[in-house]
């Protein structure tokens, strides 16, 4: 390539990040707003939590099949026309349950809801790689994940605005935004280069087959237990993030202010804790995201205890366990989706991110039931605490144990992407 092209490619790749970004912003107004409606949601529909649970499990269970189906047509088809089908149908479901009395649609719906929301995060991971295939990937896919986190502080706020009001205006306002970003980003956004630079010239490596790509992934045990360890950290955050709105609305949506505003600290330092462990992992630990995670997912399980034994819904002390919770809680992820290209090779990040995403959305559909239980059980919302104390622990520990594994070779054909489609 020329420098003149070079130079354009770097303009644009930050242009892709930034629009693709943007976009994911607000991918979480269609899916992080059920917890803040699940006290009034429960009043309404006269059901328990656990059924509660059972709603966000059938989301999240969706929303992990639909990972490892779309994760792989990321690979093969244009991430950009999956991000905004799937953006669009999300705003439809959201509205189409504001209107709902019925606990089996509703169940239904949100699980549609989960495979819409699916179609994004690997299509987004399939962009950025695509024109961040050199450089400081772990700073781009920090940003990435920056996104995500900025959402929930969104959606958070949106919400802690709106709870007073009906549970209904939950589901119809926050995803108004996910519209206008969706179309925006379809607008803008474009795949990838043109063109890719290889030793040979101006040459794309043909796509993989799906059998191929599923092959080459499962078959990657490094990778594999990468996964688990991610579905560890994804019970963690999840179940921070369902719910904590719970455990400081107290008994109602009368609780005080402080308390509920305390909540948004969550995802605060939860989109914190993403940039930084981007750049933590690339310069800190010198690109060990092994480490890195370890190490996140460690301070999480104490941090997790401390809030636990304190037992405390208000003031200073409180306040900075929760936001340094979810610091710890979300950073290390970032660390995890720049593993999928660095064990996997170029050619099949589409469809190793599923995989990553889906066994992630498994364990914290698995978690969500579970946690209503015990708290229906208990009476005490703040055994959630001590629950992502030991799930925390787990992530920590599973991580490490890549290290016992040879790393698997990649060939050189296999770092390489045809970026053109749409």
């Amino acid at each position: 390539m020329t420098t003149g092209v070079v130079e354009e490619i770097k303009k644009q790749r930050w242009k892709m990040l930034l629009v693709t970004m943007f976009c994911y912003l607000f991918f979480y107004t269609g899916r992080h707003n059920f917890g803040w409606a699940a006290h009034q949601l429960a009043d309404t529909l006269h059901i328990s939590y656990e059924r509660v649970g059972w709603i966000s499990f059938s989301m999240l269970v969706s929303y992990a099949l639909g990972q490892l189906i779309n994760g792989n047509l990321a690979d093969r088809f244009s991430p950009k026309h999956m991000i905004t089908i799937g953006g669009l149908l999300s705003v439809l479901a959201n509205v189409l349950i504001s209107y709902s009395n019925s606990f089996v649609v509703i169940l239904i719906l949100w699980s549609l809801n989960g495979y819409f929301q699916s179609m994004a995060w690997a299509s987004g991971s399939r962009i950025i790689s695509n024109w961040w295939h050199t450089g400081n990937r772990g700073l781009a896919f920090g940003l990435y994940t920056m996104a995500a986190g900025l959402s929930s502080v969104i959606t958070y706020l949106m919400s802690i605005l709106l709870v007073h009001e009906s549970w209904r205006n939950l589901f119809r306002i926050p995803v108004l935004f996910l519209a206008v970003a969706v179309i925006i980003f379809f607008l803008v956004v474009k795949n990838g280069p043109d063109t890719v630079s290889t030793s040979s010239g101006d040459v794309a490596a043909p796509k993989p087959g799906w059998k191929e790509g599923y092959r080459q992934v499962l078959s990657n045990r490094r990778f594999l237990i990468v996964c688990l360890a991610l579905g560890f950290q994804s019970m963690a955050r999840y179940a921070l993030i369902f719910w904590l709105p719970l455990y400081f609305l107290g008994a109602g949506v009368g609780t005080t202010g402080s308390q509920v505003w305390i909540s948004l600290l969550l995802p605060i330092g939860m989109a914190i804790g993403a940039i930084s462990f981007g750049f933590m992992s690339d310069w800190l630990f010198r690109s060990n995201r092994i480490n890195s995670i370890s190490f996140g997912m460690g301070m999480c399980s104490v941090l997790s205890a401390a809030i636990y034994f304190i037992s405390a819904k208000s003031g200073i002390t409180i306040a900075v366990l929760v936001f340094l919770a979810g610091f710890f809680a979300y950073g290390p992820q970032a660390n995890f989706w720049p593993l999928a290209p660095e064990l996997l090779g170029q050619v099949y990040v589409g469809t190793g991110t599923g995989i990553m995403n889906m066994v992630a959305y498994v364990f914290a559909a698995i978690g969500e039931p579970l946690m209503g239980k015990f708290i229906d059980a208990t009476g005490n919302k703040a055994v959630i605490f001590i629950i992502v104390t030991v799930i925390s622990l787990l992530s920590a520990v599973t991580i490490l144990l890549t290290r016992t594994i040879t790393p698997a070779k990649i060939d050189a054909d296999k770092l390489e992407v045809d970026y053109s489609a749409g």
